[in-house]
């Protein structure tokens, strides 16, 4: 029977490897779900860390660029903008539409059809992502956006050259 929470920490937990992680700028991990349009990487997630409820990465837009529409399916998604200016569209044609820029936050409700476009025609957007599990779903979604994605090579473990 393992401890409760506020008795203390379990005795025989060995912290040094299973306690607190950093992982480095350089160590993030580009193999995760990709969305046309969009570059994310891990940092916190099972196969890294053995996260077990979330997972955590970066994602950039590049300039003027706007994914195809997507869901995260069940999963619950908090982008935070670091840098550049983020537009949302979603719903199921993608008609409702609202911006963001650093230090704002942006709430993805689960089966949420969505588009996230760089509202910048010269910077690069980049995010903070949190997810509710610890994969990273990305559900493509056959809806005609508002706004065209660009096109962009389909990145993934078995496709790394598109």
């Amino acid at each position: 029977m393992s401890p409760d929470r506020d008795e203390g920490p379990d005795e025989s937990v060995a912290w040094k490897h299973d306690g607190v992680r950093v992982i480095a700028a350089n160590q993030l991990d580009p193999n995760t779900a990709q969305t046309p349009g969009m570059d994310r990487k891990a940092a916190i997630n099972f196969a890294r860390v053995g996260a077990q409820k979330l997972w955590a990465g970066t994602v950039h837009i590049h300039a003027d660029a706007k994914t195809g529409a997507h869901h995260h399916g069940s999963l619950e998604s908090v982008i935070y903008v670091v840098k550049g200016r983020a537009r949302m569209r979603w719903g199921n044609a993608l008609e409702f539409t609202a911006e963001a820029g650093p230090g704002d936050f942006i709430y993805v409700p689960p089966y949420v059809p969505h588009q996230e476009i760089n509202a910048s025609a010269t910077e690069t957007l980049e995010c903070v992502l949190c997810r509710s599990d610890g994969e990273a779903v990305a559900v493509n979604v056959d809806i005609e956006p508002v706004e065209k994605p660009e096109t962009v090579r389909w990145i993934d473990p078995t496709h790394p050259h598109g």
